[in-house]
């Protein structure tokens, strides 16, 4: 964020009468958004452009959380910037399943933080307080084949997450709050997957998150690669454009969604150059590069 502004209890009231931290899908409007009117960010902030919406990430670790995320074939929403309810409220669920009957309320912050005997953080300015909203930085929602959906949460930390005790505090608040509503939460850090595994996605981002190409076209060009393993990308894509008729923007499009979409496994940790050949894993070993679809947590 560009501003030095400070978080104070009217901040977080606007935040509030703006009905930030609510609606689904392109609809959604974050809780911390990367804007002159807020407080600023202690990283690099990031406006990525996505299913119909900005998406806005405060740290180039919040950036390729979502990039990750971005991968799972089940991904049906992701709601960054997530705010956690001070006080009691229904499950995050019920405004993809719209319940006609009243549903159960589960603890907030306030009262989570009480249970385990952690001092809530506040929020001070102008000669008041109020409670501090914790957040958790993405929240997804997976679609199961069933058609069931259900939730999968996630913080980010630097790699030195565990030196500062209240760090450690806030971040448990947040593990039980999700732990009262069945969800999953797992703590991403930056020793849990490869450098140049998220360099290669910020890279490839441009033509794996923008319109879709259809599945035929995917198909076409992920067999086009299997079958030309020791092409380079440029003699690929040369390829694909020739065989399937299109431009090389498209088959740019078609390539890396195939391989963002697990259709074309290769190793996601090679050198950005064009010249050079991809070299293709098992779905395996193509998925445990991804901490995220691995299931992989910081948290001990």
């Amino acid at each position: 964020m560009r501003t030095t502004k400070r978080f104070t209890p009217q901040v977080l009231a606007r935040f509030q009468n703006k009905e930030r931290g609510t609606g689904t899908h392109e609809h959604y409007a974050p809780w911390h958004q990367v804007t002159r009117g807020d407080p600023a960010s202690g990283g690099r902030s990031h406006l990525v452009a996505w299913r119909g919406r900005l998406r806005h990430f405060l740290s180039d670790g919040e950036l390729d959380q979502q990039l990750f995320a971005a991968m799972l074939p089940d991904l049906f929403d992701a709601l960054e910037q997530h705010p956690l309810s001070v006080n009691g409220e229904r499950h995050p669920l019920t405004a993809y399943t719209n319940p006609a009957e009243p549903t159960e309320e589960f603890p907030g912050t306030l009262q989570i933080a009480a249970q385990l005997g952690i001092k809530h953080p506040l929020c001070r300015g102008h000669g008041q307080t109020s409670e501090w909203t914790l957040s958790t930085d993405l929240l997804l929602v997976l679609k199961e084949r069933a058609g069931t959906h259900t939730m999968l949460a996630l913080a980010f930390k630097p790699r030195n997450w565990a030196e500062k005790r209240r760090t450690t505090e806030l971040l448990t608040i947040e593990r039980e709050y999700w732990t009262a509503r069945g969800v999953e939460w797992l703590l991403i850090c930056p020793t849990l997957y490869d450098r140049a595994t998220s360099l290669f996605l910020r890279r490839t981002a441009c033509w794996a998150l923008v319109d879709p190409v259809e599945t035929t076209l995917l198909d076409q060009a992920a067999q086009t690669a299997i079958n030309h393993p020791s092409n380079s990308v440029t003699s690929l894509l040369n390829l694909i454009s020739s065989s399937a008729t299109i431009d090389i923007s498209t088959a740019q499009r078609a390539l890396w969604q195939a391989v963002w979409q697990g259709r074309l496994p290769i190793d996601l940790r090679r050198s950005w150059r064009p010249h050079y050949p991809l070299r293709l894993l098992s779905h395996k070993e193509f998925w445990s590069l991804n901490p995220i679809a691995a299931r992989r947590s910081a948290w001990t």
